[in-house]
């Protein structure tokens, strides 16, 4: 899949990141170019004491922001295939710096759009969240705005060879910033704050993110929004599983947070089509794409009205399970 390609993953210092190069470079560890395109320099350093240019011929660390266009054309340059990780992503932040987040999410999503449409590019695949259904709070509008942007971007690509595609998924199991490592730092404590007993999120393991986008350049058409079909969690249960001991007070929700998460509503039902582990939402404009993803002989719509969050998920971790997932990180 990656014979005689270069890579180019934006925000690759993050925890997708890491995982996406590990593993890339993994499988293929004579790749053409894999550049790892961010703007923190100490992140780069630390990375590169893991994944160094001296061991890998191919990899490349670039220091960018998506902010900055001319930077992002230059960072493209021989490109074939583009991951699309940055973001602003904390949701009290967004709130209280909204235009540094739309910035970043929404400002940054149509440069590199622009730049890749420019410099050639053959693909790219864009990380979204299950925030960006039905949005209620910054973050989450303006990742919906960028997944809007992405997939407009098949209709002003003219005869160029390019694939726009979206990949939306819930909290990363373990990533920076998420309920895990924070319930981990805070159990010496003795207390392990709960924001409501009844919320609920999706999970996902970071090698599952990795699988879904690797198969998602493997199998996009272009323009449609891939889900996968991933197991919800008890926020309750999470606590239960690192800290049995502790105190769990309520506390409250934070400012733009969901009880439960939605990855698909029942407007996109009308667009939405079962790939068998994964949902595509389609273009509701295009035809041609739904024609033929129903062409397949293992691609059904999903009936009208359906809906896929957090809450009513019909699978759900138990607390043996998230114990188990949880050691595992730390092994």
């Amino acid at each position: 899949m990656f014979s005689n390609k270069s890579i180019l993953i934006t925000g690759g210092t993050g925890s997708f990141g890491r995982a996406f190069v590990k593993t890339v470079l993994e499988r293929h560890p004579d790749i053409k170019r894999l550049v790892i395109y961010s703007r923190d320099e100490l992140k780069q350093f630390e990375m590169s004491q893991t994944f160094s240019e001296r061991q890998y011929d191919g990899l490349r660390y670039f220091i960018g922001d998506i902010r900055d266009e001319n930077r992002l054309r230059r960072a493209l340059e021989g490109i074939d295939i583009v991951i699309h990780a940055a973001a602003l992503k904390q949701v009290p932040a967004a709130e209280y710096n909204p235009f540094e987040c739309i910035k970043t999410n929404v400002l940054g999503a149509q440069n590199l759009i622009e730049a890749c449409l420019d410099a050639d590019v053959q693909q790219v695949v864009a990380l979204s969240t299950d925030k960006a259904a039905a949005p209620i709070n910054l973050y989450g509008a303006t990742k919906l705005c960028s997944d809007k942007l992405f997939v407009a971007a098949n209709k002003i690509k003219g005869k160029r060879d390019i694939r726009f595609s979206v990949v939306r998924y819930g909290n990363v199991m373990g990533s920076r910033g998420s309920v895990i490592p924070f319930f981990q730092q805070r159990r010496s404590t003795g207390v392990l704050p709960i924001t409501d007993p009844a919320m609920t999120r999706f999970n996902i393991s970071l090698d599952d993110g990795v699988k879904m986008v690797l198969w998602a350049i493997k199998n996009a058409l272009g323009g449609e929004i891939l889900v996968p079909k991933i197991p919800s969690y008890r926020i309750t249960d999470v606590a239960q599983a690192i800290g049995p001991e502790c105190e769990h007070p309520v506390v409250g929700i934070r400012p733009g947070e969901k009880i439960h998460e939605e990855m698909i509503t029942s407007s996109d039902s009308l667009n939405t089509v079962d790939l068998g582990a994964y949902y595509a939402i389609l273009p509701s404009a295009d035809d041609d794409i739904r024609r033929e993803y129903l062409a397949r002989p293992d691609v059904s719509a999903v009936p009208v009205g359906f809906a896929y969050d957090s809450g009513t998920n019909t699978e759900f971790l138990t607390v043996d399970q998230l114990r188990d997932l949880i050691a595992g990180l730390q092994a």
